[in-house]
């Protein structure tokens, strides 16, 4: 049960431990000499600035803008007791509305789970325990333990890039990518741009505050071209606070823009827990 609930968090929020905080904490499998963000007080040459934002323009211009999105997402998931049985992750989202997601172990031959998303709340229907769970939106941020509001849920299920702070703090080009350095509220982020065609390849998420050190990594990667815009069909998350999460996303089918029904009704034998 916990396991599952931990994949459930891991497909809309890449980031749960709540249930290992007493965990002696693991060495993050980011490795940070190579990647850690520095922020210097020196400030960005003119030529340097510009042509960060010029970039950053750019990557808002590839973001996926959509009315619906439906995907088959195969999901590996490995933390500190080691590897655990993929599962099969159905998703339905309507934008700026609702998220509907169902969950499948591949070791079972029906579902296991169900959760409706709103802006306001988050419904679970535990199919293997028969029970169900009303919670508000706030029960995902508990989970997670990051600031986390629809918008940036969905954009995280779709592949838009996420927390991009307002200020520009590092630019670096190389013959193949653009890494560039921001700062924002929460997190310090560098992204690395591919070069050729400005498509986000990494994202590198370390926290703000010292003190929960969280960070975070993302990868995007197998992108496909879909009509206007380019879409990462392979994800490859790693976060860790006290411990180690590695999360991988293969995006098996998906669709844009294609009328979706949202089925969810709970039966009466259900309990409430």
């Amino acid at each position: 049960m916990k396991y599952l609930i931990t994949i459930i968090s891991g497909i809309i929020l890449v980031y749960s431990i709540s249930s290992c905080r007493s965990t002696k904490k693991l060495q993050t499998a980011v490795n940070r000499k190579d990647t850690q963000l520095v922020i210097t007080t020196t400030p960005l040459k003119n030529d340097s600035l510009t042509g960060a934002n010029d970039i950053l323009k750019s990557l808002q211009k590839n973001k996926i803008n959509f009315t619906t999105f439906s995907a088959k997402i195969k999901v590996e998931y490995e933390d500190y007791k080691g590897k655990q049985p993929d599962v099969i992750a159905f998703i339905r989202l309507y934008k700026d509305s609702v998220m509907w997601v169902s969950i499948n172990a591949t070791f079972l031959s029906f579902e296991a789970f169900r959760i409706l998303i709103t802006k306001d709340s988050i419904i679970i229907l535990n199919k293997l325990n028969k029970q169900v769970e009303h919670h508000s939106f706030n029960y995902i941020e508990d989970i997670a333990n990051i600031p986390l509001n629809f918008s940036t849920l969905q954009d995280l299920i779709i592949g838009n890039p996420i927390y991009i702070g307002d200020s520009i703090v590092s630019y670096r080009q190389t013959e193949n990518h653009i890494l560039i350095g921001t700062v924002g509220q929460f997190f310090k982020n560098l992204l690395t741009i591919s070069a050729d065609n400005n498509l986000l390849e990494r994202s590198k998420l370390d926290d703000i505050d010292v003190v929960q050190n969280r960070t975070a990594d993302l990868s995007y990667g197998s992108y496909e071209k879909n009509n206007t815009f380019y879409f990462a069909t392979y994800r490859e998350i790693t976060v860790a606070e006290k411990t180690k999460v590695d999360i991988s996303l293969n995006y098996k089918q998906y669709e844009f823009n294609k009328d979706l029904s949202f089925p969810f009704s709970i039966p009466k034998n259900y309990k409430t827990k």
